[in-house]
């Protein structure tokens, strides 16, 4: 006897990682560059976050990095960003 079996279409989260941990921030005309604690660097275009790609470079060179590492913060321009979202490539309409 043979049974044919459709297997179930599997639904999984985004991964959202826990431990990274940003040590610095930087951002050019195009990218915001994070280095994180383990030596891992993360570039992501500054077009994914439109408050940084409208700020001034000397706005966007003011990040303050809170949460022990986890999260980022631009208190000019009010933009908030936490690593395990720019690890998971996060955008505004997931956050």
């Amino acid at each position: 006897m043979t049974t044919s079996v459709t297997p179930k279409k599997a639904f999984r989260r985004a991964f959202r990682p826990t431990s990274a941990r940003a040590v610095s921030v930087e951002c050019d005309d195009l990218f915001l560059i994070v280095t994180l604690e383990d030596g891992r660097v993360v570039q992501a275009p500054l077009d994914w976050f439109p408050l940084l790609s409208e700020a001034t470079p000397e706005q966007r060179s003011r990040c303050e990095i809170a949460g022990n590492g986890t999260s980022l913060h631009w208190p000019e321009i009010d933009e908030d960003l936490t690593v395990a979202n720019l690890l998971a490539g996060g955008d505004v309409e997931s956050t």
